[in-house]
C-alpha cells in the first residue's frame, strides 16, 4: 500500500468515533494459513495449515511444481476440512539444501509420513492432485492403516502402460502444438530456466488441459511467480521421479490397489488431458471407488468446477 492512501485512512481511522462493530461470524471469517517446518533427514519440508476439522494431507502435482498452485482455490475447502499442504522434498519452499539425488520414491514416502505423523495422530485422508496421485497411491499401499480416506483430483497414470497411453493420446490430440513445445523446449532459454520461456511452455503444454480459455489465464498468473525459483533443479527431481516410476516397463500400481479397503473418490473431467481409461483402471482396480466425470471440466478441477468438487468431497465423508 503506497503511504499517503495508509495515512490518510490512519487519519479518518482516528476521527472517526469509537465504536465497537462486530465482526462477521465465525464461520464466514476467512481461516488464516498457519506455516512450520518438517525436518527430513538434511531437508526441511515447508508445510502450510488452514481450515479446522477433518485433516486431509494435500499432494501437489508436477512432479516439479509447488503447493502454490492449488491456491486458493482449493483453501476453499477450508471452511470444513483441515487441509495440510507441503512442498514436496526439493521443490518450492522445500528446495533448500536438497539435490536432486537426494530425492525418490522412498524419500517422497517417508516425507508423506512424517508430515502425517506431525499434523495427525492416526489414520488421515489423503488427497492427491495429478502426479500427487501417484504418492496417495503408493503410500495407501505401503501404510493402508495410516489412510482414512483417498480423494484423487485428475488422476495421473498409475501404470507404464497407461502413461504410454497418455502420451499417444497427448501427441494426437496436441498436432502441430507438440512441436511448438519441442521447440521452445529445446530453446537455450528454457534450458536455462528462463521464467518467461518456462511461461511459454506451460501456456502450450495445457491448452487444451482446462475446457475455458479464461480458466488457462487464472493458472498461468498463479503459475508464472513459480518459474523464478529451482526451476532446473525441480526439473532434474522430476526426471528421477518419472523414471523411477512411468517410464520404468514394470511399473503398475494396479495389481496391488485391489487390497485396499480405504473409502476412495476419483474425480477426472470430460475435457482431461490424462486419457479417461487411466482414471477407469484405478476406480476398477480399488474395491468400491467411486469414479465422477465432472462435465465442462478439465485437469484442474478443483480450479475449474469448485463447485462439484465440493459437493463429491462432501459426499465422501457423509457416505463414511
Amino acid at each position: 500500500m503506497k503511504a499517503a492512501p495508509a495515512l490518510a485512512l490512519l487519519a479518518a481511522a482516528s476521527a472517526a468515533p469509537l465504536v465497537a462493530r462486530a465482526g462477521p461470524p465465525e464461520k464466514e471469517r476467512s481461516p488464516m494459513p498457519r506455516e512450520r517446518r518438517i525436518p527430513v533427514g538434511h531437508a526441511r519440508l515447508y508445510a502450510r495449515e488452514i481450515g479446522q476439522g477433518q485433516p486431509i494431507v494435500v499432494l501437489h502435482g508436477g512432479p516439479d511444481f509447488d503447493h502454490t498452485y492449488l491456491l486458493p482455490d482449493l483453501d476453499r475447502l477450508a471452511d470444513s476440512f483441515r487441509l495440510l499442504y507441503y512442498d514436496q522434498r526439493g521443490r518450492g519452499g522445500s528446495a533448500d539444501g536438497v539435490r536432486p539425488d537426494d530425492v525418490s520414491i522412498e524419500s517422497e514416502m517417508s516425507d508423506l509420513d512424517a508430515v502425517r505423523r506431525s499434523f495427525v495422530r492416526g489414520p488421515t485422508a489423503i488427497l492427491g492432485h495429478s502426479w500427487g496421485t501417484v504418492l496417495a497411491l503408493e503410500y495407501a499401499i505401503r501404510h493402508p492403516e495410516r489412510v482414512s480416506h483417498l480423494i484423487l483430483l485428475n488422476p495421473a497414470p498409475a501404470s507404464h502402460q497407461d502413461f504410454l497411453l497418455l502420451r499417444k493420446d497427448r501427441a494426437e490430440k496436441m498436432g502441430a502444438d507438440l512441436d511448438r513445445k519441442n521447440a521452445v523446449a529445446a530453446s537455450a532459454a528454457y534450458k536455462d530456466g528462463d521464467p518467461d520461456a518456462v511461461a511459454a511452455y506451460y501456456r502450450i503444454h495445457f491448452a487444451k488441459a482446462l475446457a475455458r480459455p479464461a480458466d488457462l489465464e487464472k493458472l498461468m498468473a498463479i503459475l508464472r511467480p513459480t518459474f523464478t525459483r529451482g526451476v532446473l533443479e525441480a526439473r532434474r527431481i522430476e526426471d528421477r521421479l518419472v523414471s523411477e516410476t512411468w517410464l520404468s516397463t514394470g511399473y503398475d500400481l494396479l495389481p496391488r490397489l485391489g487390497k485396499l479397503r480405504v473409502p476412495t473418490l476419483i474425480i477426472t473431467g470430460d475435457h482431461e488431458i490424462v486419457p479417461f481409461d487411466a482414471a477407469a483402471h484405478i476406480a476398477r482396480a480399488i474395491p468400491g471407488a467411486r469414479l465422477v466425470t465432472l462435465k465442462d471440466c478439465g485437469h484442474f478441477s478443483y480450479l475449474e468446477c469448485p463447485d462439484a468438487v465440493r459437493k463429491e468431497i462432501d459426499g465422501l465423508f457423509r457416505r463414511e
